[in-house]
């Protein structure tokens, strides 16, 4: 009997119980695997609410399955506070990953005190002057340099502020494991409270195999550092990253020792396969979306990496990436599935 550990990403969610439930549905759906029926036991890693005050509404589930936008409903009301707060040196580290999904500007824009917003001339370059523009590489398998305004991947501009907001700070206060009080009086570092879960996620599949763990943007990077820099992680049978952004040199920077571009693959706990889904429009991984190049093993590239097309505005959803046949099969596979 086989498990999958599943891991999620940014923003907030709805509740456990029902993110669960929308993933196995994603999964199912249109011929999908239907793990339950096939004697597959499954478990979430659920970290939302050491970032966020209260679980979205049970409706989002379905737009999220559905692939919507509705898991960045709560993120336009996000205070960029934090980021105005930080020593200069981390502020530098955080406009770097900005950077790589090309989102430095509107980063700029978010931070400008009232003041200086009052003062600043839109056409005036001084009041910006962080934001170096860069060209994308279109070689496959080399970094993905992005333009400072993302327009390559086609997002309205309210959707992207939602997404920027959310991104930024839930990937800063992991890597970086912020003391962070979601509600009065309960206060979480945050790297180290996701890791405890997620790792007791993994526990949780006792002697089930195979053991697959899937992680969607932030929960890639969630489950390859468990897997990875952990003490006491289990041995796994599979990896699966969805929407990954391993792929930026920053985030990659905040991984090590464990890390390096030569040994990177976390030979030690993933016993067979590690297969990185992504699509090239993806806001969060579509700037550099290939890891076989930054994860290898002993220097051999083994990652597998494969390039799906989901539809419609929201790219990043992982209820699209779940309906994709490319991922289902690996999956299957992995957990030897027939």
């Amino acid at each position: 009997m086989g498990h999958v550990t599943f891991i999620h990403g940014i923003s907030n969610k709805v509740a456990e119980g029902p993110l669960l439930k929308a993933w196995l549905d994603a999964l199912r759906d249109n011929d999908g695997p239907d793990l339950g029926s096939k004697d597959v036991t499954t478990s979430m890693c659920y970290w939302a609410d050491v970032l966020y005050e209260n679980p979205l509404s049970e409706a989002a589930a379905g737009a999220e399955a559905a692939g919507e936008d509705a898991e960045l409903a709560g993120a336009e009301h996000l205070d960029m506070a934090w980021f105005r707060d930080l020593p200069r040196a981390e502020q530098a580290q955080v406009r770097e990953i900005a950077a790589e999904v090309g989102a430095v500007t509107w980063l700029a824009e978010s931070t400008l005190s009232e003041s200086d917003l009052a003062d600043a001339d839109p056409g005036d370059d001084e009041a910006y002057a962080d934001a170096d523009d860069v060209g994308p590489s279109t070689e496959l398998g080399a970094p993905a340099k992005p333009s400072i305004d993302f327009e390559r991947v086609p997002l309205p501009g309210p959707l992207k502020r939602r997404l920027m907001k959310a991104f930024l700070r839930d990937v800063h206060h992991y890597l970086w494991d912020t003391a962070h009080e979601p509600r009065p009086g309960e206060l979480y570092h945050v790297r180290t409270e996701v890791r405890r879960r997620a790792l007791k996620s993994m526990l949780a599949a006792g002697s089930s195999r195979p053991h697959v763990v899937v992680g969607h943007s932030l929960g890639s990077v969630i489950a390859y550092d468990v897997l990875q820099n952990v003490d006491g992680a289990p041995e796994v049978d599979g990896l699966i990253t969805v929407g990954s952004p391993l792929g930026l040199d920053e985030v990659q920077d905040q991984l090590k020792p464990g890390w390096s571009r030569w040994n990177g693959f976390p030979t030690e706990r993933v016993r067979g396969e590690w297969a990185n889904v992504f699509d090239r429009l993806d806001p969060v991984c579509g700037f550099d979306p290939v890891l076989a190049n930054d994860f290898r093993r002993g220097g051999s590239s083994v990652v597998i990496d494969i390039e799906e097309a989901n539809w419609g505005r929201w790219r990043h959803s992982v209820g699209k990436y779940l309906s994709k046949p490319l991922l289902r099969r690996a999956l299957a596979d992995m957990l030897e599935l027939r």
